[in-house]
């Protein structure tokens, strides 16, 4: 409808009756001579392409012959290399010799080959039937290499074909002059033709105008040279603007009614959390309370004034100068991201530009959400998925490595298949250890995880705990002790949680207190919580490092840290687990000389 309604204001008053049938005739023309051009441009691609194949064809031969010279001298290095040259040369998508087993010794795009290294017999069987073809745009030619005393091979080429853009020029140019000439023609034929039903086109054009809405009578009258038809026509006319303007004065008695309304629907708009704006060019109008908080100015300030005075947008402005013309009418939505005024950074506002009409008069109704905790939740989400990817890497990576080593090298080696199958054992347990605390965190976050409280008395579990380490500790020369007070309050836990914190708390002093070192483990009660205290003599964490601490998947910038293995996760499901029971976990460090970590958890009654 709008198409159509654009194309009646370009014409002339009372032409669009002949308009459709011009248009038709000239689709018409235009078409076939579309199908010609197309028809002409498919013949000579057919024989760019027959040419193609016919040049291929001898290279794909001679390639056969090559190869299988090559193949039985065992000069590897220099069929790799005629194949990459050759593809080169003659422009091939792909050219590569390929064993029974699928095993790739040779291929234009080097990256595809499976060995370095070929053995001197090769799988045996039935091979692939040779194949010189063309099909639609692609020459496929498949052959047999017999290689006395090591196998057979399959030489596969493939190359593509196309028309050059000379060919397609000059048809298309051909199809363009023709095209031309006949529309010219066609136009002499609709200019003579319009004339001769001026006077029912205008009626038309008349009629289609009261559809629309319009109302001016000076607007639907027709000039009185087209005759006494004419004259009749203006005279209806007349009459029916006299009727309307009639109607109008008995309806004007009813518009104190809809004015009491009004005040319910602006009170309806001021409760929406979403900005509203009515634009008149880019004048505001209208304002609602949440428009007028996202400008920062009062709204009775905001009425009247400039729209670009209070948000200031290039791509904004251009969308909402766009609404101006009827032909481009969509909603757009446009982002806007505003700076803060500290460190924590502006806001994100989206602004959804809907193009209105109100009373005959085009406005512009602009929609304000803030979008700015979406933006954070989604940076959030595309971090963890970039972090657990680079973690996962490495385990995956040296399982991937070890059993390639161990397929290939194990049966001559047993020694190093050992190395390699328990190197794949150490990355899947590390694996298993790293999934679980992603999953653990994910469930904490959730709000999916639900916790077994029961009894735990501190002093026995950290004991227990003290008695799984003490080996470690004694390999490293390291001195590990437990401080107790003599009574502790019994917590209502979830033991194994509980146990997962200390484990994490313990193991990270073991892990980066040096040989030689000392961890110092202490239980108090602390008014109504019970705190245990982690303190090593390890390396220590800097200041930088330390708001970070139990960030997901980050490891201080320490190439000691480095240098030992771990995910960055355990800190994190730490501090989450303390905080589900009510507690917490503070850190105090100093680098190159220790930390001292403390799990505080409510306490019950002493035992």
């Amino acid at each position: 409808m709008r198409a159509r309604s654009l194309l009646n204001r370009c014409l002339l008053r009372g032409e669009s009756v002949v308009a459709p049938a011009g248009i038709a005739l000239a689709f018409i023309f235009v078409s076939a001579m579309g199908v010609a051009a197309w028809w002409n441009e498919r013949v000579q691609l057919t024989q760019l392409r027959q040419l193609r194949f016919d040049h291929v064809r001898p290279i794909g031969r001679m390639l056969k012959q090559t190869a299988e010279a090559l193949l039985a001298s065992g000069e590897i290095s220099s069929l790799r290399r005629l194949v990459v040259e050759t593809a080169m040369a003659a422009d091939l998508d792909s050219c590569g010799i390929v064993l029974l087993d699928g095993t790739v010794i040779a291929d234009s795009d080097p990256s595809r080959i499976s060995v370095s290294r070929v053995d001197q017999r090769w799988p045996t069987g039935e091979v692939e039937s040779e194949d010189e073809s063309l099909r639609g745009g692609q020459v496929r030619l498949v052959y047999e290499l017999h290689v006395p005393q090591r196998g057979q091979a399959r030489l596969l080429v493939t190359a593509r074909t196309a028309a050059t853009s000379v060919v397609r020029g000059q048809a298309q140019a051909g199809a363009a002059l023709s095209t031309a000439v006949a529309l010219a023609g066609l136009l002499v034929v609709y200019r003579r033709t319009r004339f001769r039903v001026s006077l029912l086109g205008e009626i038309r054009q008349t009629l289609r105008a009261v559809d629309q809405g319009e109302q001016a009578v000076e607007a639907l009258q027709l000039s009185p040279t087209l005759g006494p038809e004419a004259e009749a026509w203006n005279r209806i006319m007349a009459e029916n603007d006299r009727l309307r303007q009639q109607q109008v004065a008995e309806r004007s008695g009813q518009a104190q009614v809809s004015g009491e309304s009004s005040a319910d629907l602006v009170a309806a708009c001021d409760a929406l959390n979403q900005g509203l704006l009515l634009l008149d060019g880019s004048c505001i109008t209208y304002a609602n309370g949440a428009a007028a908080r996202f400008c920062s100015v009062r709204r009775e300030d905001l009425i009247g004034s400039q729209f670009d005075a209070h948000i200031q947008d290039a791509q904004l402005a251009e969308a909402i100068a766009q609404t101006g013309d009827r032909a481009t009418w969509r909603r757009v939505a446009v982002e806007v991201e505003r700076p803060g005024e500290d460190e924590a950074g502006g806001d994100v506002l989206r602004f959804t530009i809907r193009p209105m009409v109100i009373q005959d008069v085009l406005v512009t109704l602009l929609i304000i959400e803030d979008i700015t905790q979406q933006r954070v939740a989604e940076s959030s989400r595309h971090a963890f998925v970039a972090q657990a990817t680079h973690e996962l890497r490495t385990p995956l990576t040296n399982i991937r490595l070890s059993a390639e080593t161990a397929i290939d090298l194990g049966d001559e080696d047993p020694k190093l298949r050992s190395q390699c199958l328990n190197a794949i054992n150490h990355a899947t347990r590390r694996l298993e250890r790293m999934v679980s605390q992603m999953l653990s965190i994910a469930q904490i976050e959730a709000g999916a995880i639900s916790l077994a409280r029961d009894d735990v008395r501190m002093g026995d579990l950290l004991n227990e705990l003290m008695a799984d380490y003490q080996p470690h500790a004694q390999e490293k020369s390291i001195g590990l002790s437990l401080e107790m007070a003599p009574k502790l309050p019994v917590i209502q836990a979830d033991r194994d949680l509980v146990t997962l914190v200390l484990q994490n708390l313990i193991g990270n002093a073991m892990k980066y207190t040096p040989d030689g070192g000392k961890v110092q483990v202490t239980v108090e009660p602390r008014g109504g919580v019970l705190a245990v205290t982690v303190a090593d003599s390890g390396i220590g964490i800097s200041e930088s490092d330390a708001p970070r601490i139990f960030e997901k998947f980050y490891r201080a910038d320490d190439k000691r840290v480095h240098a030992a293995t771990g995910s960055g996760l355990g800190l994190a499901v730490a501090r989450e687990v303390a905080r589900l029971h009510g507690g917490d976990i503070t850190l105090q460090s100093q680098l190159n000389e220790g930390s001292t970590f403390t799990f505080t958890i409510l306490a019950g009654p002493t035992a």
